[in-house]
């Protein structure tokens, strides 16, 4: 009974009705941040259904009743379209492989060697990704015309990979560093080589940082616009990316709003079911380099 009567004072009522209102302000909060960060991917998804005539109506239908293709049909017909999705395919996947096979040797000696000016060679490749890529593309542009890969696909893999690598190796060097070192040691004690012990026994364990790495590297690679309208000329090299900013229709007057949503939404697609199978990966990689083994 006294139990009950504490549990019934005017301080625990008070307690209960402010953990309610707390919890319910919790959730608006939560509400609030999906909304806000759900519905441009959601509105794209409407005005890529949305018929021509519709797009401008006033009030807006948030909930569309009639949906149409035709903005697929229209975008997917465009002879330039399939080329630039090819090459946005190759530049992307050449990025990830070349960035995470490098860095990942770098990040080994980075981590686990010892060797006078470490720290200093680590910081040195940090300051890198602080350099905005439109401070260097004239320098870049000279570059790629005296190597002659103006309009090729390896004028684009050269440079995502420059301002990927740096990025890709500062993260894994922390994987790497974080792993115990009596791993290394038993598998040098038991025969293996340094190579093997990188290959088989560290490799692996680095494995959920590889994949949230080379995930990031995918998605500013598929996203890439600047250096993918600078250096190409036609869709020989150009890419996906560059189609959807260029793409005019068939009209001068106005911009085919519905087909350039469609082209968005495709593209975003990839990494929506990328972001979808590896979100364990994802997790593990981003909390495991943050533990000390």
């Amino acid at each position: 009974m006294a139990a009950a009567s504490m549990g019934n004072t005017p301080r625990a009522r008070n307690r209960k009705t402010g953990e309610l209102i707390n919890k319910i302000l919790f959730y608006i909060l939560v509400g609030v941040i999906l909304v806000y960060t759900i519905f441009p991917f959601y509105w794209a998804i409407v005005t890529s259904l949305t018929p021509t005539n519709r797009l401008f109506q006033t009030p807006p239908q948030y909930i569309p009743t009639n949906f149409t293709l035709e903005n697929y049909r229209s975008a997917y017909s465009n002879a330039n379209f399939l080329p630039a999705l090819r090459n946005s395919t190759i530049v992307t996947l050449t990025t990830v492989v070349v960035a995470l096979v490098i860095g990942s040797f770098a990040a080994y000696a980075m981590g686990r060697l010892r060797f006078r000016g470490r720290t200093f060679i680590l910081y040195l490749i940090l300051s890198m990704t602080m350099f905005p890529g439109i401070a260097i593309v004239g320098t870049f542009y000279q570059m790629v015309i005296g190597l002659g890969l103006y309009n090729t696909v390896w004028a684009l893999i050269i440079a995502n990979t420059v301002f990927t690598l740096p990025f890709t190796v500062w993260t894994l060097t922390n994987f790497f560093k974080s792993m115990p070192g009596e791993l290394e040691e038993a598998a040098l004690v038991d025969g293996a080589t340094p190579f093997q012990t990188f290959y088989k026994v560290l490799l692996p364990l680095a494995a959920p940082g590889l994949v949230t790495t080379g995930l990031l590297a995918f998605i500013g690679a598929w996203n890439e616009l600047l250096f993918a309208l600078t250096f190409t000329q036609d869709y020989n090299a150009r890419t996906a990316i560059v189609f959807v900013a260029t793409f005019a229709g068939e009209s001068e007057f106005s911009l085919p709003w519905g087909s350039i949503m469609a082209l968005s939404v495709t593209l975003t697609i990839p990494l929506i079911i990328l972001v979808l199978i590896f979100q364990r990966r994802i997790l593990a990689g981003l909390t495991a380099g943050a533990v000390k083994g």
